[in-house]
């Protein structure tokens, strides 16, 4: 190889050093070069052109894994030891050491980008003011956040921030819950509005790395504030995709996410009263659109059923949305758009298994249709006319023994119900509406979604399996055809998609999209209690959460929410090797959330990465008996010096992070010669 192509080679990788990820397009060495970009000097002379040499492609990727932490001050930290190869087909190699760099913890100050400064993951009322934390004396300070969820990294066009240097991207975060009020024993659980902030990053266009220029709260009021917003997507046209889980109840019978005691106090929050906040104004999906200055806008689609929405992903098509439903009895709904780009009319389905679904054998799905309708006639139903709860069905504990009800079974509980209005109960009771016509209810925390576009097949996670799909669990109807053995530790359905779909009535379903079957993919394996309290396999997946597909690197992404695992990780799974890689480590008790793959951004790749609430219920991870002593599980010393270092690390708990997954190049002389 000549001297000037091992420079041509050499710029390569140090453009590489520190990225955010990588970048895995077609490379032409002379695009590389210094000198012929700029006037700057290299060796090859200032200005110097070098003809091209043939484009290097990436080949193939593959992850190696990171052993789960064992010593306490990696235990009690975001630790990544995983590493990364990049094949590229020229017949060359790149090695990389991943890292994790946050943007910021919250609770901390962060630019506002008129000069001043505002709080990460701080909480607002309806009319944009700072809601106080009053419940220490003489300290009060704006709630803020321990738990940072759902992440989109996008790009606008014409996006001018001041401040940014190289290319202005943008961030869009949301925040689910705070556990505790200052005090520390005021539990702060759905009573506060879920803020969500764009961040506008600076991405060096030499080296990938982003550094956060502005911080912008985005105003809620006009979607009636935010209700636990956990995981979300990036939409094809580059909107974030929220989340509202765990819908409060308006009939307040438990068969809903959330009581209406709950409400009460999120209202006095929001509204400064007990009474404006409507129960069907929560659970529906949300979307933010950022504008080229940092800044942006929100909207709340009232058709897509209001469920436990926990994270959706948009098909291919711009028109087909897969929607998890974290909630026990719990169903696989789908909404088709009438428009491209465009989810504020449309019809809602929801799945009915013809043929078993377990462990072993593939389900076969038959679709339900729910209802078509626009988000402005349903959102007109709640706030024009003011419509109540006994406008749009009847909902009894005690059966009836009327043959206008229909027996149903939700969040394990049985119940009787009476349609009075077609649709709105399709859009405003959806779990009530499902379960009458007939729906597999029988999902247990059906959680984060995403697609495999070029297999034509799509992901969810199921955080546990237990309940309502295990043969003799509480909420389990054998009708619903799913039926597992117990895996409290979770797995991942496969479904496959496709076309020429036709609902229960007969009627042409107008996607390509579609869930035709359903298989178990993936799943953990619970244990006995080990010495660090894990109760599921260290070195398998346990309750999966956020799901995300790379089609570049053909990897299926999955992030952790577990109680059975000390540590919560981030995986790689090579849908192709089925090889599950072990990438990174949450700190203990910490929940791996805001996972976000983006196959290409201005040439890079990245994959987003935030953690909750860190040291959470160390009660999960030992057992006592009945006297209260330790029997196994985590040692009351080693948990002691874990919250020591997580207090210390993460602001007494009251913090985490947001941020992303760094690469540096190991060696930079693996090149073909």
């Amino acid at each position: 190889m000549s001297d000037l192509h091992q420079h041509s080679r050499r710029q390569l990788l140090s453009w590489f050093a520190a990225v955010p990820f990588l970048p895995l397009g077609a490379m032409a060495t002379t695009s590389l070069l210094t000198g012929c970009d700029d006037n700057s000097s290299s060796d090859t002379g200032t200005g110097v052109v070098v003809p091209p040499t043939k484009p290097v492609n990436l080949k193939n990727a593959t992850f190696t894994a990171m052993p789960a932490p064992a010593s306490a001050a990696d235990i009690a930290t975001t630790s990544v030891g995983s590493k990364l190869t990049i094949n590229w087909d020229d017949g060359s190699k790149t090695d990389y050491q991943l890292g994790y760099k946050p943007f910021f913890l919250t609770g901390t100050e962060v630019p506002d980008g008129k000069g001043g400064k505002i709080i990460a993951g701080g909480y607002y009322d309806i009319n944009n003011k700072p809601i106080i934390d009053k419940t220490v004396a003489g300290k009060e300070r704006q709630f803020f956040s321990d738990s940072p969820d759902g992440t989109s990294l996008l790009s606008v066009a014409n996006a001018n921030v001041d401040g940014v240097q190289g290319n202005a991207v943008f961030a869009v975060v949301q925040f689910e819950y705070t556990s505790w009020a200052q005090d520390q024993k005021t539990s702060t659980y759905g009573v506060l509005p879920s803020p969500i902030a764009i961040l506008s990053l600076d991405q060096d266009p030499k080296t990938g790395h982003l550094s956060l220029v502005k911080y912008h709260n985005v105003d809620t009021a006009s979607a009636h504030g935010l209700w636990i917003t956990c995981g979300a997507s990036l939409s094809p046209w580059s909107t974030h995709l929220s989340s509202e889980e765990y819908e409060p109840d308006a009939w307040d019978q438990g068969l809903g996410g959330q009581s209406l005691a709950t409400l009460k106090n999120y209202s006095l929050n929001v509204y400064g009263n007990e009474t404006s906040a409507n129960p069907y104004n929560y659970g529906h999906l949300p979307e933010v659109t950022v504008n080229p200055d940092g800044t942006g806008s929100i909207k709340k689609h009232f058709c897509l059923g209001r469920i436990s929405h926990e994270l959706i992903q948009v098909m291919p098509d711009n028109r087909t949305a897969l929607m998890g439903d974290d909630y026990t009895n719990g169903g696989l709904f789908v909404f088709v758009a009438d428009k491209e780009k465009d989810l504020s009319a449309g019809t809602l389905y929801v799945a009915k298994y013809t043929s078993p679904l377990t462990e072993s054998t593939t389900g076969k799905i038959a679709w339900i249709k729910l209802g078509h309708a626009t988000s402005q006639d349903i959102e007109a139903m709640v706030n024009v006319s003011k419509i109540t709860k006994e406008d749009i069905l009847d909902s009894v504990m005690i059966d009836p023994a009327n043959p206008e009800y229909s027996k149903i079974t939700l969040q394990k509980k049985t119940a009787w119900v009476k349609i009075k209005n077609q649709k709105a109960a399709a859009f405003l009771e959806t779990h009530r509406y499902a379960a009458s016509k007939g729906a597999s209810m029988a999902f247990t925390k059906m959680e984060g979604t995403t697609v495999n576009a070029a297999d034509k097949m799509a992901y969810s996670a199921l955080a546990n399996i237990q309940d309502s799909m295990v043969e003799g669990g509480n909420g389990y109807v054998a009708e619903h055809n799913v039926k597992f053995p117990k895996i409290v530790a979770g797995g991942i359905l496969a479904h496959k998609l496709a076309g020429g779909q036709k609902d229960t009535d007969g009627n042409a379903i107008n996607s390509e999209w579609m869930p035709t079957e359903s298989s178990l993919m993936l799943h953990g394996e619970d244990i006995a209690i080990d010495a660090l309290g894990n109760t599921a396999a260290p070195d398998k997946i346990a309750s999966p959460d956020n799901l995300k597909f790379s089609e570049k690197l053909r990897t299926l992404f999955i992030g952790e929410d577990s109680g059975n695992h000390l540590n919560n990780f981030l995986w790689a799974y090579n849908v192709d090797t089925q090889q599950l890689i072990r990438v990174l480590s949450a700190p203990a008790g910490a929940e791996s959330t805001g996972l976000h793959a983006v196959d290409e951004l201005n040439g890079w790749t990245y994959i987003m990465s935030n953690f909750q609430h860190a040291g959470d219920e160390w009660n999960r991870f030992y057992k006592t008996d009945a006297t209260g002593a330790r029997t196994s599980g985590l040692s009351e010393s080693f948990q002691k010096q874990l919250d020591d270092l997580i207090n210390k690390n993460y602001n007494n708990k009251f913090s985490s992070a947001v941020g992303y997954i760094t690469a540096d190049p190991i060696a930079p002389s693996s090149v073909k010669k």
